[in-house]
């Protein structure tokens, strides 16, 4: 799949829960129909079925493309889960999308062809960054840093994300420009065509808190 209008042909239905915001968009043929954007900070579970509803023919569409994270934990899978049920329902195609390019996209608006370094809220006091180049592809694995971390690290110029300017202030070297947005569903033509995939699952920022057991390990029973 490559192309905006790969992305959005014929009827799409984007959805963007993975971050403080809660966003939907429609697409007929590369056209926006409609769209809604808030900022919940939870709540996503309870705002993103009305949302939908409220869109022309209640959201239906061929296609849906769904958000994968990394970002809120709770809320990229509620948008994973409600793109499945969508897609079974209607025997649409489900398609998944990374967020942080997604933001990456939306900071380059103002300054096409750019390299950006993404900052935004992750778990635990961290946040997660990543760098993507001037063609809105991924230099490097995403990390989940402390954000004393994350200040040392090397950025581009140009900071886009719910952390880009709390980066900026935190870092000893100036000269950044520093903007904060969070992701929303109607960018999503602004992506390269082939970040949008057949891939739904989550991505995940940060490895659980909590590690499976091995399988090689005695059940209690077993132990003499």
């Amino acid at each position: 799949m490559s192309g905006p209008s790969r992305i959005l042909a014929p009827r799409t239905l984007v959805i963007e829960t993975a971050s403080e915001a809660c966003s939907v968009a429609l697409f007929d043929n590369g056209a926006l129909l409609a769209h809604a954007h808030e900022v919940l900070g939870r709540g996503h579970a309870e705002r993103l079925v009305p949302m939908i509803a409220q869109l022309p023919e209640r959201g239906r569409a061929d296609r849906i493309c769904v958000s994968r994270g990394p970002g809120s934990f709770t809320g990229t899978r509620i948008g994973i889960a409600a793109a499945r049920a969508l897609g079974l329902a209607w025997g649409g195609r489900v398609c998944g999308y990374p967020t942080l390019a997604l933001v990456a996209a939306m900071a380059r608006r103002d300054d096409p062809g750019q390299p950006v370094t993404v900052c935004m809220t992750g778990g635990h006091g961290e946040w997660f960054v990543a760098d993507f180049g001037p063609d809105g592809k991924a230099e490097g694995p995403l990390a989940s840093l402390a954000p004393e971390a994350a200040a040392r690290r090397p950025a581009h110029r140009i900071l886009a994300g719910s952390r880009a300017r709390d980066l900026a202030q935190l870092r000893p070297d100036r000269g950044h420009s520093a903007t904060e947005l969070l992701p929303d569903a109607s960018a999503l033509p602004e992506l390269p065509g082939e970040l949008v995939t057949d891939e739904v699952g989550a991505i995940y920022g940060r490895p659980p808190d909590a590690q499976p057991q091995s399988s090689t390990a005695k059940p209690a029973s077993a132990a003499t």
